[in-house]
């Protein structure tokens, strides 16, 4: 078994968008198929899907450079808030508790700031979501091929090991990515 990662190639433009017979809508009465063609297409075109979300990012924040940058921030900033208020409970209830009128004021304070850089926010998420939505689109009306499949084969054998794989395991995937 290969522990190492290996990063797959692009798919040429041809195999990945341009050929129309290879499209089609996906059978939702049947989601055991679709969820096996979306996984299928995620590890087939990972390379291809990688630099369609980073280009697609870079042109939203080139477009919104402001905006993305402000909301990157707010984003870090949110989270970093969250695990250390996570891991800092007890120090914050005695905050609270002693300090009523401190923790009321800086609650309203960042609900302003909250509302104040919404837009920016909204913008970073949008950088975000609107690739990864293309690309499930993409992979829920890709057709499968031969070459396509055994990927996943070799995939789920543990022959090959490629990020789309890894991050599909570590979602609790690994049962569709492996059938």
């Amino acid at each position: 078994m290969n522990g190492d990662v290996e990063f797959p190639p692009f798919r040429p433009l041809d195999d990945f968008l341009l050929d129309p017979a290879r499209f089609s809508f996906p059978s939702v009465t049947d989601p055991i198929r679709w969820t096996n063609r979306i996984i299928d297409n995620m590890l087939y075109y990972q390379s291809n899907y990688l630099l369609f979300i980073i280009v697609m990012f870079l042109i939203i924040g080139c477009l919104h450079p402001t905006s993305m940058l402000i909301g990157i921030f707010i984003m870090v900033l949110v989270f970093t808030g969250f695990v250390f208020a996570t891991n800092n409970r007890r120090e914050l209830i005695q905050i609270k508790q002693n300090h009523p009128i401190l923790s009321v004021s800086i609650i309203l304070a960042c609900i302003y700031f909250c509302m104040y850089v919404y837009g920016a926010v909204l913008v970073f998420i949008i950088g975000i979501l609107l690739p990864i939505a293309i690309m499930f689109i993409h992979a829920s009306m890709r057709m499968r091929n031969l070459k396509n499949k055994m990927g996943k084969k070799l995939e789920s054998l543990g022959l090959k090991r490629t990020p789309m794989g890894m991050l599909l395991f570590e979602l609790g995937l690994e049962e569709q990515a492996r059938s």
